[in-house]
């Protein structure tokens, strides 16, 4: 489906793989002034002085997280770095290092592996993080890659998921549910060149969703823009499986209930009307989703006026005693309870 731009094809053994980690690693920077020691040695030095470290790691395998039948390599490395990314912004902490550990079968010529190379370097310096380690190796079967991020942070400003009050607001960032739609037109198209190999997908009308799919970007710019605002989140949490997921392991952490107002969703429009194209229902799909990689966290309600009129964020609903439950109240004021139905790699 995605056309092949790069016909040539030089093997990977021609290079063997101190060769080929030489030739994948050549353009990675060293910027952060917390990186002693990057790639070259048996390991990396790092030295964060007085601030706390956080570190996160992510498997993406092909065909369980990602399908190159449209997923471009390039895009691919690009969003395997946000998704850990995103993780650490979820703790309030800046990243700042990332290593990179890839496994690939010999149907990847190296032109292919320059391009996912190119999406993770490109992500590096959009993100600012040192690429200072990892490893390569031959796989059986298609494509993984691991990816560890580490960020720092001040322990007075780490947030966790265990931190939620009763009577917290429930905010989230940007909005919710397009990466899920994006992933079903894209589906939708794959099965249409599998039957008609000539025909040329008209994508214009989706391009916002296919966009929030095949590059997501993390949040990076919520630690500042609540620092600025004098508000330190009471539990936070990154959605990468589906809002009611993420809700309810900020719940289950903190012992507490919520209640999430249907009416409040943040949904783009261009994602309303594919729901509709689709006849899938648009609540259902912005609470199960994932893979939006928005933040979703609590404040005090003291902090309200604060927040209320801020563009970046959308106050959804609140905590309650643990004893009331979780729930959706619809627009109709019914109360439903929420049930996690978002993404689950252990699930066939």
């Amino acid at each position: 489906m995605i056309e092949d731009k790069s016909p040539q094809r030089t093997s990977i053994a021609q290079l063997g793989e101190f060769g080929l980690i030489d030739h994948l690693t050549k353009n990675f920077e060293i910027n952060q002034p917390s990186t002693l020691k990057g790639i070259g040695d048996d390991a990396a030095v790092l030295d964060f002085k007085d601030k706390k470290v956080v570190i996160s790691t992510d498997l993406l395998i092909e065909g369980v997280h990602f399908d190159l039948a449209y997923m471009p390599l390039k895009h691919l490395g690009y969003k395997a770095v946000v998704v850990n990314v995103s993780d650490i912004c979820a703790m309030n902490a800046k990243p700042t290092q990332i290593t990179v550990s890839v496994a690939v079968s010999n149907r990847f010529p190296l032109e292919a592996l320059d391009e996912l190379f190119a999406g993770i370097t490109h992500a590096a310096r959009e993100y600012n993080v040192d690429v200072i380690g990892g490893d390569t190796t031959s796989s059986q079967k298609g494509l993984i890659i691991s990816i560890t991020a580490i960020g720092e942070a001040d322990v007075e400003e780490i947030v966790y998921r265990n931190g939620a009050k009763e009577t917290d607001l429930l905010v989230v960032t940007g909005d919710i549910g397009a990466a899920y739609m994006g992933l079903q037109v894209l589906e939708r198209e794959k099965q249409v060149f599998q039957v008609n190999p000539n025909s040329q997908p008209d994508l214009d009308a989706y391009t916002y969703l296919i966009e929030r799919q095949l590059k997501p970007e993390a949040r990076k710019d919520v630690r500042t823009l609540l620092h600025a605002l004098e508000i330190k989140p009471t539990s936070m949490i990154d959605i990468s499986d589906g809002l009611s997921s993420e809700i309810m392991h900020l719940c289950k952490q903190s012992k507490v209930g919520c209640n999430l107002y249907e009416d409040k969703l943040p949904i783009d429009p261009t994602f309303i009307n594919v729901c509709e194209e689709f006849n899938i229902d648009s609540t259902t799909v912005a609470i199960n989703g994932g893979e939006d990689y928005e933040l979703l966290f609590t404040i005090a309600m003291e902090d309200f006026e604060k927040i209320k009129a801020n563009p970046n964020f959308t106050i959804i609903g609140h905590m309650t005693q643990e004893s009331e439950g979780i729930h959706l109240v619809t627009r109709a004021n019914t109360k439903i309870a929420l049930k996690a139905r978002g993404w689950d790699a252990l699930t066939e």
